[in-house]
């Protein structure tokens, strides 16, 4: 709900006046659906990327009562989670609010953790582990929303040019005559075959003016697909980023690996440092098997158990040649 009403505050927000549905610049309904397209579009790429997000780690032999995907959501949303012992539930993971002194690396000696049913605990850097999500100890929210933000802009680009080749026209017409004119333009634009006017029509001065609307939206699509991948390189999900008609040289496809590499490291280490830390703390609940978090098979290939890409990521027969 949250994310929605920021999404409608920006949309509707203009020229330091907020337009309502009574006002008379945004009173038309062709104006109020495409603000509910435009929320649409949005959120369907910020689910996606964040779908995305919270699927890319794998906790191995994590306990029963704790939340891979809440931590990862928490992770996302505020860039840190908290790991303790609840006398009664056992290890768990929740939000955390940080606060009190810090130690001489800048990490809070004192933390409350708490919960969406008004569970809340203080706790100490004794009895629990933070959880950051990466290096700058920082949250992923900011980037899926910029990333989404251009993706539903450029998909509605697309759709207006591939609009404007079916009606590149402006109507002029007298102010009497409006109301039939967009009503004759809405039958123009629901595809109907016959379009019936009155006998007044004729004698009634109209001028057509084209604007000429180049079609560009190939261009557009190219230029969102490469925004797409650079979204997934950021967040450290294998792509290829290059985009051209000829096939990728293999030392071409390499180079880019090695930004996602780079980007998906920083999110991986912070994640094993706690990991490590919870072990240590609760050796209890991981007798049997130390709590380890790796990226899923799906985005990675590992060797020796080191997360590498490797030439199995991608089919080079299909898309590489040698030089």
């Amino acid at each position: 709900m949250l994310i929605q009403k920021l999404i409608w505050f920006g949309l509707l927000f203009k020229g330091g006046e907020i337009m309502t549905k009574r006002s008379g610049t945004a009173g038309d309904r062709p104006f109020w659906e495409n603000v509910k397209i435009n929320s649409t579009e949005f959120m369907i790429y910020y689910t996606q990327l964040l779908e995305l997000r919270i699927s890319m780690f794998e906790w191995k032999n994590i306990p029963d009562t704790m939340d891979e995907r809440y931590l990862e959501l928490c992770l996302y949303s505020d860039g840190r989670a908290i790991v303790f012992e609840d006398p009664v539930i056992g290890i768990v993971n929740m939000r955390v609010a940080a606060g009190g002194t810090l130690d001489i690396y800048n990490n809070p000696t004192m933390r409350t953790a708490y919960a969406s049913n008004n569970y809340n605990a203080v706790l100490s850097d004794k009895e629990s582990v933070l959880v950051y999500n990466n290096r700058l100890r920082s949250a992923t929210l900011p980037l899926i929303e910029e990333y989404a933000r251009k993706l539903y802009e450029l998909d509605r680009i697309i759709e207006v040019n591939a609009k404007a080749q079916k009606t590149p026209i402006l109507i002029s017409c007298d102010e009497k005559q409006r109301l039939t004119m967009k009503n004759l333009y809405m039958k123009y634009e629901g595809n109907e075959p016959f379009i019936f006017g009155d006998k007044n029509i004729s004698t009634t001065p109209i001028k057509v003016i084209s604007t000429g609307a180049p079609y560009v939206a190939e261009q557009i699509q190219m230029l969102k697909t490469q925004i797409w991948n650079e979204a997934l390189t950021r967040l450290g999900i294998s792509n290829i980023s290059l985009v051209k008609k000829e096939r990728f040289l293999k030392d071409e496809v390499s180079r880019n690996q090695g930004s996602i590499v780079a980007s998906r490291y920083s999110s991986l280490l912070a994640r094993r440092k706690a990991a490590d830390q919870i072990n240590a703390m609760f050796p209890k609940y991981f007798e049997k098997a130390p709590l380890e978090v790796n990226f899923r098979e799906d985005y990675q290939s590992i060797i020796g158990g080191v997360d590498t890409l490797t030439e199995s990521d991608y089919d080079y027969k299909e898309l590489l040649q040698n030089e």
